[in-house]
């Protein structure tokens, strides 16, 4: 009887086994495969193993799902070169020129916010040192103190032609503290780049630059001669001046005030002053001017000398016209003050504050010193090379006049002092 229960028993649970394999077989699990996340995808334009490579090069790359993570870049020997990537993440730039004829390797990880990692290694070796280069000069000086109307300013020789104008602004970096944007701007010969904000900086503003240009291309087979770095700090004193040739008189104002008017001698007819905006480029408390080989030459000493145009052009003691100044133009372009005016003068201003004069017969001629005030900005911004962000683009299309709008007070009046009258003048 036990063998036939027993028989029974697994005939019933074979029976069973079959129904719950039928069932299984006619409702399969099924079994969803989950997809891998997406693998960044990096595209450089540096070819692996690329030979005389410029040593300002650039680590750029484009990253298709993710974005970039790191940028090491290695010399021959493994050591570490220090670089930082671009604000926009788009490129990694090296701190300091690479070396001529020696091999780097590049490290570059991309991540995307799935998981996804991908790396990429390129082997570069950079070119010799070139034979012809373009001498560049930055017009900033580290721990100088300048005036609120001083651009950043570069200049090129030989000028930079149109189309290498673009890569060569993408490699001038400014930071300001407290940040106030600008835009970089071309004089149409390619000699000057200037970079300024809408507005007068801010007093006290911290100004850092790197015009990074060593090795850089800069067209017709020229290459940048070095990089400059420079940090320097604006004023606290806003100091600006304007000059009316229908008046002859200088006015001097300090924050927005007027605190003196100084009588002045222009150019004569035959060798005017310059009607526009200048900023003083330079200050001499002595100096010569000679321009034996001129048309008119003459070698003459002067004193508390401030330079505001590469033609010539200055602020200075002369006491050989104090007689007609504010009366009478006779110098050869320059304004002349009276000696006790002059030393005043120097010991107000800064190097980079505006001089602004109306009314003369001829006009500033762009790139004649540094021009970058003598246009509004919406004419200003068109000499960039490269495209202006919006925020910037539509700012006012006004030019910073040295006259405060608002400037009302009544200083006292400036000394004159009348000696006889003398002929001629500089």
């Amino acid at each position: 009887m036990k063998l036939k229960r027993d028989a029974a028993l697994a005939a019933t649970v074979v029976a069973f086994g079959a129904l719950v394999a039928a069932g299984a077989t006619n409702n399969p699990i099924k079994h969803v495969a989950v997809a891998p996340p997406p693998t960044p995808r990096i595209d450089t334009k540096l070819a692996d193993n690329a030979r005389n490579v410029p040593t300002s090069t650039e680590i750029a790359a484009r990253v298709t799902d993710g974005e970039i993570q790191t940028v090491t870049v290695t010399d021959a020997k493994g050591a570490k070169v220090d670089g930082t990537m671009r604000s926009d993440g788009s490129a990694w730039v090296p701190a300091k020129p690479l070396k001529h004829k020696q091999t780097y390797t590049a490290h570059i990880t991309a991540t995307n916010d799935k998981g996804g990692k991908a790396t990429a290694t390129k082997t570069f070796t950079t070119m010799a040192e070139p034979s012809r280069r373009t001498q560049t000069t930055l017009y900033l000086r580290s721990g100088a103190t300048y005036g609120v109307a001083m651009p950043v300013t570069v200049a090129f020789d030989p000028p930079v032609p149109k189309e290498a104008r673009a890569a060569v602004q993408h490699r001038l970096f400014v930071t300001t503290d407290p940040p106030q944007p600008g835009v970089w701007s071309w004089i149409d010969d390619g000699s000057q780049v200037y970079y300024r904000a809408p507005d007068f900086w801010k007093p006290g503003t911290k100004i850092s630059v790197r015009s990074a240009l060593q090795g850089l291309p800069m067209g017709k087979g020229r290459y940048g001669d070095t990089d400059h770095v420079a940090a320097a700090t604006i004023a606290k004193d806003k100091v600006t001046m304007a000059v009316d040739n229908k008046t002859k008189r200088m006015s001097v104002f300090k924050n927005d005030k007027l605190i003196r008017k100084v009588p002045v001698s222009l150019g004569k007819p035959s060798t005017p002053t310059s009607s526009g905006k200048m900023v003083i480029m330079e200050k001499f408390d002595q100096t010569v001017f000679d321009t034996t080989g001129s048309a008119d030459p003459y070698v003459v000493t002067v004193q508390d000398a401030q330079r505001l145009t590469w033609g010539g052009e200055f602020i200075h003691s002369a006491p050989w016209s104090v007689g007609v100044q504010g009366s009478m133009n006779v110098s050869h372009g320059c304004t002349n003050v009276s000696p006790t005016d002059a030393r005043w003068l120097m010991q107000i201003s800064h190097i980079g504050d505006l001089v602004e004069f109306t009314g003369t017969e001829v006009k500033l001629d762009p790139g004649n010193g540094w021009t970058a005030w003598n246009e509004s900005w919406g004419e200003y911004i068109k000499g960039s090379a490269l495209p202006v962000p919006a925020e910037l683009k539509s700012q006012p299309d006004r030019a910073p006049s040295a006259t405060p709008p608002a400037a009302t007070t009544h200083p006292p009046e400036a000394i004159e002092a009348q000696p006889s009258p003398t002929k001629g003048g500089r």
